[in-house]
């Protein structure tokens, strides 16, 4: 989440009239996240109640044709009886509409709060309500390709150039250049298929307590191999935000409630040091390259691209192979 356009108080009470959701209130930028512009939307009805939405704005790396998709999913999941926010239609019954040229979606709110220090109990939650996703995409009939997968890391880098990766840290490029080879190289081919999130960091978790209340944003959803779905959400949860420090509770917890919903089967299980790494370049990569090219003007936190090249180097170690279990 982020906000990259600016839409004016009438511009944005206009929008919200064309949901059937009472009269816009309040409108606030939210300043996480990298990939689209989002509000938290507030309504007034006629009887005086108050009701909240997330209002997405999708920007350059979120194709319009895709947006059945990810709108699709996320109705599907939320009838599954997943905690995930469903769409709301516009007056005229679509998922979304345009807004002076790029797509707009209204998105039930849910309850709860993003947690920045996850404990064992709140990563047990996580593992199994991912699991139910991952069982309930299962009918889901709409398909997307990893547009993120090991081939857009290569090119996310090579972007970057060396002296971008340099000004970043001096150590970068000789990192990329040991591990990116190997592991796109080695990266497994025949392993279960399905839907997954794809970007299921503790800011895209809403919990009350040990309870996974939303799970969200969804727009990097696709169809993909299902454990590295649970490799991306493990290099997500069980580090310290700078990736200096491993949570072998933490990890140890969000397995144990994946294994307890889903458990991977033995091929899964002996890929999932190689998964890791691979979760571990892709937002090395995404980080880097938005680390060098985010607008300077831009309502956004830049992310920290060394804390997923510490990542990487964790899971590359022999000495931490074993962590996964099998």
């Amino acid at each position: 989440m982020a906000v990259y356009t600016r839409i004016g108080a009438e511009a944005m009470a206009a929008l919200i009239g064309h949901f059937a959701v009472g009269t816009l209130t309040s409108a606030k930028g939210i300043a996480e996240g990298v990939s689209n512009s989002n509000w938290l939307i507030e309504t007034g009805e006629a009887d005086g109640a108050t009701r909240r939405f997330i209002l997405t704005m999708f920007e350059g790396r979120t194709e319009v044709a895709e947006l059945p998709f990810f709108l699709g999913l996320l109705d599907h999941l939320a009838e599954a009886g997943c905690p995930v926010p469903r769409t709301i239609h516009d007056n005229s019954g679509a998922a979304f509409r345009l807004h002076e040229g790029k797509a707009v979606a209204l998105i039930e709110f849910l309850p709860g709060v993003s947690v920045s220090q996850p404990t064992a109990g709140q990563a047990h939650a996580v593992g199994m309500a991912l699991a139910q996703v991952h069982l309930a995409a299962a009918t889901f009939t709409r398909t997307r390709a990893n547009t993120m997968g090991p081939a857009a890391w290569a090119d996310l880098l090579g972007d970057c150039g060396a002296d971008g990766l340099a000004a970043i840290d001096a150590g970068l490029p000789a990192l990329i250049a040991s591990h990116l080879p190997r592991v796109t190289a080695s990266w497994p081919a025949d392993l279960p298929q399905g839907v997954i999130h794809a970007d299921l960091f503790p800011d895209n978790v809403l919990m009350l307590g040990d309870e996974v209340t939303g799970m969200i944003d969804f727009y990097f959803a696709c169809n993909d191999t299902v454990a590295y779905d649970l490799a991306v959400t493990h290099a997500a949860w069980c580090f310290d935000d700078a990736g200096t420090r491993f949570l072998p509770d933490v990890s140890a917890a969000l397995l144990a409630g994946y294994h307890a919903v889903r458990p991977l089967g033995a091929a899964e299980q002996a890929a999932m040091p190689m998964l890791a790494q691979g979760a571990a370049l892709r937002f090395l990569a995404t980080r880097a390259y938005d680390w060098l090219n985010t607008p300077a003007d831009a309502l956004v936190t830049r992310k920290d691209p060394l804390a997923f090249a510490r990542r990487l180097a964790f899971y590359a170690d022999p000495a931490n192979a074993g962590l996964f279990g099998g």
